[in-house]
């Protein structure tokens, strides 16, 4: 009896596409309106989740922060805000009291982000809750106006916007090349922020 032929080798996968570059995305507000909802995961300490991210046929890779919580004891530190690219403020339509606390985040933003072109972005989160609402679209709008940021309204709960918001944060610092744009000799690729400082946590790759 005659052995049957080797089956034909599977064909090779193909290749990952190269990264572009590396953007570290922030996510800061009070506890409760919903960053980690917006994360898409819940964390423990200041984590954080890897995406990529294709835009234009460039492949990026977002390192998004949360801050899990910490925000309540007022512990984060310029550590945290170093060398970010993006900055995500967010706040919850039904509580008035975290859009006033928006002031306070700016404030901490401005002081310790050493990027003074960083890309912000103002999102009112959990527009699910529209007989809750304390803070109308107009006054989220306006504020955003004021401070030159980005602005939209979203539901982590819905996935309305959310989206979207990262989509025209991302597209702005792509827009920035400031931003990201370093030398790299012999290599056609940018790697930024891409280490963990000591003591965090990583989340998973996504």
């Amino acid at each position: 009896m005659e052995a049957s032929a080797p089956a034909p080798a599977a064909p090779a996968a193909p290749a990952a596409p190269e990264i572009t570059a590396t953007f570290k995305i922030l996510i800061v507000g009070d506890s409760g309106v919903g960053k980690s909802s917006i994360l898409l995961r819940a964390t423990i300490g200041v984590d954080f989740k890897v995406k990529m991210y294709d835009v234009d046929d460039q492949r990026y890779k977002l390192t998004i922060w949360d801050t899990a919580g910490q925000e309540r004891f007022r512990t984060l530190t310029s550590s945290y805000y170093r060398g970010a690219q993006g900055v995500i403020l967010v706040y919850d339509v039904s509580s008035r009291q975290s859009f006033e606390s928006l002031d306070t985040w700016v404030d901490e933003l401005n002081t310790y982000c050493s990027n003074e072109d960083v890309v912000k972005m103002i999102i009112g989160n959990k527009i699910d809750k529209e007989a809750e609402r304390q803070v109308s679209r107009k006054e989220g709008s306006e504020y955003a106006r004021r401070h030159q940021t980005l602005f939209l309204e979203c539901s982590a709960k819905t996935k309305i916007g959310v989206q979207q918001a990262m989509g025209e944060l991302v597209g702005k610092v792509i827009e920035t090349p400031s931003l990201w744009r370093k030398s790299s000799p012999g290599k056609g690729t940018v790697y930024v922020n891409d280490s963990i400082p000591s003591g965090l946590s990583s989340g998973c790759a996504c």
